[in-house]
């Protein structure tokens, strides 16, 4: 059973090292590990230190405006009423107005995926035909009056 044990768990050798380094026996952690550690510990306990007294200061700040609060309530408590409104009803326009905006870009980019270049193709399609049957057009015309211009001069000759 005592042989179980020791099988089990790690030698005492290899414990934290091991853990740390992740190579063999012998060998600490990695220097970045440990300067990270030695930077990160005093930063970690200025922080520390910075939260605490900002809770000091705001317990102390709570302590002596909760008189004037008290005595001033009949005033505050409707205007903190109404700015707490307001602010809601501005937060809620734009919300409402972000939704609105992105909903309209969902539903473009949606179309524009599924549907569009499908009609888009057949509308370029209709297009350049529509195109190619002006241009024959316009060029029969432009050969007829080109012909009925040149009858008209001939005819103008024999006539004098």
């Amino acid at each position: 059973m005592a042989e179980q044990y020791q099988q089990q768990r790690p030698s005492t050798d290899t414990g934290m090292k091991g853990m740390f380094s992740g190579k063999g026996q012998g060998q600490g952690p990695p220097t970045s590990k440990v300067i990270a550690v030695v930077t990160l510990l005093p930063l970690a306990g200025f922080f520390l230190l910075l939260s605490g007294l900002t809770l000091v200061a705001t317990l102390i700040g709570l302590a002596v405006s909760t008189p004037l609060f008290v005595i001033c309530s009949p005033v505050l408590v409707p205007a903190a009423v109404v700015i707490a409104l307001a602010v809601t009803g501005f937060l809620a326009s734009g919300a409402f107005g972000i939704t609105g905006l992105s909903s309209l870009s969902w539903i473009a980019n949606y179309l524009r995926r599924t549907r569009v270049p499908e009609q888009l193709e057949h509308a370029k399609r209709r297009a350049q035909e529509a195109a190619g049957q002006m241009g024959q057009t316009v060029t029969g015309k432009a050969q007829e009056t080109a012909g009925k211009a040149q009858e008209a001069g001939r005819g103008e000759e024999k006539r004098t």
